[in-house]
């Protein structure tokens, strides 16, 4: 997809060994989170180790579902060539409780936007980056 995120337009994340699979995992269409085979917790964002056993933590695909826990529509541009309003939520992915992604809500007017609304990514691609967005699932 090529669909840009309206938060960053333009800035590519900065990658590391740790950070690579959950930008990256979108081009194969996976979300990817640090899951701990140990104790079987995921971990976001990633970390070295697992912060309940201190095991390695591998990258693990997950459903991309999840409910919007909170979010705020913001009406400032803060780069240039940002569109507004655009959603910015804190996805909580149906796999663990409190386990969370800070992305965009797309798809959808941001007034239509709810709390405990259940949505689904999809994957803006720009350069080697997967930008994980969610929109309003089926």
């Amino acid at each position: 997809m090529s669909e840009v995120s309206p938060a960053a337009p333009e800035m590519l994340p900065g990658m590391d060994q740790l950070n690579r699979p959950f930008w990256t995992g979108g081009l194969n269409g996976d979300l990817l989170i640090a899951h701990c085979d140990v104790c079987q917790v995921y971990v976001h964002p990633p970390v070295p180790r697992c912060v309940t056993c201190q095991a390695p933590l591998v990258p693990k695909a997950v459903s991309g579902e999840g409910i919007v826990a909170t979010f705020t529509v913001n009406h400032q541009p803060w780069l240039p060539g940002m569109q507004v309003p655009y959603v910015f939520a804190a996805i909580e992915l149906a796999e663990q409780r409190n386990l969370y992604v800070l992305s965009n809500v797309v798809g959808i007017p941001p007034e239509d936007v709810k709390a405990r609304m259940k949505v689904r990514v999809r994957f803006a691609t720009v350069a080697d980056v997967a930008y994980p967005l969610f929109e309003p699932a089926a």
